[in-house]
């Protein structure tokens, strides 16, 4: 990891979100302060409905909380128009979510192609750069398989694949191994920190999996909208 000298590539500050139920009002992030560095692996754990996924939509500019400072890379995104957070998204973050909602007509490698070439690439370098990452992942025999055609780790190495196919400096990732037995689970868990670290991407990953989270470089449980950092 690198050091906390460096600057952070997500920054929460003061950040709130609350829903409008039929119940009355539910908060669930109360004032919730985070730096993630530069290749740094963070853990978010909680049971359901404890805001991780708020959290992590409100970090990757999916949502927009009630209060608080989100900046990505050192840019304030508070005040951004849909536009400009869009663009944001586009180039600087990347999503993996429980199931890979990879297109199930595409091959992998045009799974993984596809964001790059909606960012502006070429077909051919998309191909290309999607090709060299998927064999980075242990999938150079199924390049050409649909998802289909795949067991459930392996479509989930394609959305790591696919996630970070624009090389985007923060890497945001809701139950990544949800759905995977506990083989799979460690084997797409490794895949994900290994290329976090080489690539020096600042990743947060909310998670059920304490096994996993014992493997992150700091971890925190959402509890009453508050973080609190955990220790194994």
């Amino acid at each position: 990891m690198n050091s906390p000298a460096s600057s952070p590539i997500l920054a929460l500050r003061g950040v709130e979100r609350t829903y409008v139920t039929e119940a009355g009002s539910l908060s669930v992030l109360r004032g919730v302060d985070l730096d993630v560095y530069p290749g740094e692996v963070v853990g978010l754990i909680g049971p359901s409905g404890s805001g991780k996924s708020s959290l992590l939509h409100a970090a990757g500019l999916l949502e927009r909380p009630n209060a608080g400072l989100i900046a990505l890379d050192g840019r304030d995104c508070s005040k951004l128009s849909e536009r400009q957070r869009t663009q944001v998204r586009l180039t600087t973050v990347g999503f993996i979510y429980q199931f890979h909602h990879l297109l199930p007509e595409f091959s992998a490698m045009d799974n993984v192609a596809m964001p790059a070439m909606i960012a502006g690439k070429s077909k051919a370098e998309a191909r290309a750069a999607a090709t060299e990452m998927l064999n980075q992942l242990g999938l150079a025999e199924r390049l050409n398989h649909q998802p289909g055609q795949m067991s459930g780790g392996e479509q989930q190495r394609v959305a790591i694949a696919r996630a970070l196919a624009n090389k985007p400096k923060l890497l945001l990732a809701d139950e990544p191994t949800g759905n995977l037995d506990p083989a799979n689970s460690a084997g797409v868990f490794q895949a994900l920190y290994e290329q976090a670290r080489q690539r020096g991407v600042a990743a947060l990953i909310a998670t059920h999996n304490m096994e996993l989270a014992r493997y992150m470089d700091r971890v925190f449980a959402l509890k009453d909208g508050h973080l609190v950092a955990q220790t194994f």
